[in-house]
């Protein structure tokens, strides 16, 4: 790490703590030798996982227990409430479907890959699941069949197939409404990007599937179940935009929509339940410019929600796959394509060299908070208890 601008930094971490650090590299006033220089392709994310392996402790406990005197409290317009959370998802998913074109891998899957791996038995204050081993940095299958890998497993484990009524909220790009055509699905799937619904109906279409695929621009809490109800509910990575005060809503709508003994299948970002009892009323960088209203839970408040308020159960053993190193590697590999496209392609779509900065921090950033073991990301199975 390299301070440029000694001043500046520490008068913007000074001020606005971590939102400061972060800013003080959109400046330049730190920064990371670059190859050219004599540094390594992921320095940056090497440097933050330092930051975040030792982030628990980096602060001492008395100090801890001041942050609210100290750190930003979220913004109330960036609150998911149902009237806010059109313009949260806008503000980075509808930046531009060629600017994720030109990072992510055929399929456009914008979250983990599952590599090639062992499946371990753990137990933890949950319960038994799996945890995958990390993937082998020599590893050279694409990401795309990693990405194919993921939403197949996925869909196995909720039960997908011919005739399958199956509800997805948060459409991506279209890859696992796609995936579950093939199979034979009917899929009603949900989303509040504009850019987003545009391609994958574009794809759907174009794969054949528009009679089995449909994609509609609407929130979760407005879905409206088919008589009986699905007997399938699939969200990959979109827990993170619900926010704090929305997760029982969440889980409510998945179990009044989900028929009895019907399976919900969540990939979800998950961070340790301390931590997220200390950070969730903090405003953060990653809100400020990346994912607004956005906040992690813990597989205990999963577990803790469901089993207070629904009839949804979470399932251990096998159903449950933890696999965080997954996400480093998938991240390294979509922060290399964003590096290697950025002079020929990215910023002729209109994005400029602060962006750049800005977009390579937040790949990085997220990077280290996997590599560190910070966050972690799993597949999690609920099951909605017969007769209710």
């Amino acid at each position: 790490m390299v301070l440029r601008r000694p001043d500046e930094f520490f008068a913007r971490v000074g001020r606005d703590g971590l939102i400061g650090f972060g800013e003080a590299y959109l400046t330049g006033a730190w920064d990371v030798p670059s190859p050219a220089d004599g540094g390594t392709t992921g320095a940056l994310g090497d440097v933050l996982t330092v930051f975040a392996a030792q982030m628990p402790t980096l602060v001492p406990q008395w100090m801890q227990r001041l942050r609210a005197a100290y750190v930003s409290r979220p913004p109330s317009h960036q609150v998911s409430s149902q009237e806010n959370s059109r313009a949260n998802i806008a503000h980075h998913y509808d930046l531009s479907n060629d600017l994720f074109e030109a990072f992510l891998d055929p399929t456009m899957s914008y979250s983990s890959a599952l590599f090639e791996h062992q499946a371990i038995p753990r137990v933890d204050a949950v319960g038994p699941h799996h945890v995958a081993t990390s993937p082998d940095p020599r590893d050279a299958s694409s990401l795309e069949e990693a990405q194919g890998r993921k939403i197949e497993r996925l869909l196995d484990a909720v039960g997908v197939g011919e005739g399958t009524r199956l509800l997805e909220i948060g459409t991506g790009w279209g890859e696992l409404s796609l995936r579950a055509a093939r199979r034979g699905a009917h899929v009603h799937s949900v989303t509040l990007s504009t850019e987003q619904q545009a391609l994958a109906r574009e794809r759907v279409a174009a794969a054949g599937f528009a009679d089995r695929v449909d994609v509609e621009l609407c929130d979760y809490r407005d879905v409206v179940a088919p008589e009986g109800g699905f007997d399938a509910v699939v969200s990959v990575e979109m827990i993170e935009a619900v926010g704090y005060d929305y997760w029982g809503t969440y889980f409510a709508k998945i179990d009044e929509v989900l028929a009895p003994g019907g399976r919900a299948g969540i990939q979800a970002i998950l961070m340790p339940h301390d931590r997220m009892l200390a950070t969730r009323q903090t405003y953060t960088w990653i809100h400020k410019y990346i994912f607004p209203g956005g906040f992690l839970p813990s597989v205990q408040v999963i577990d803790e929600i469901t089993r207070d308020a629904t009839a949804l159960r979470l399932l251990g053993g096998a159903d449950r796959l933890s696999f965080g190193g997954h996400y480093a590697e998938t991240l390294r590999r979509w922060d290399e394509q964003f590096l290697t496209t950025w002079a020929g392609h990215v910023s002729g779509l209109g994005f400029d060299a602060t962006f750049a900065r800005m977009f390579h921090f937040y790949l990085e950033y997220s990077r280290a908070g996997f590599a560190s073991g910070y966050i972690d990301v799993q597949q999690l199975v609920l099951e909605k208890e017969a007769g209710r």
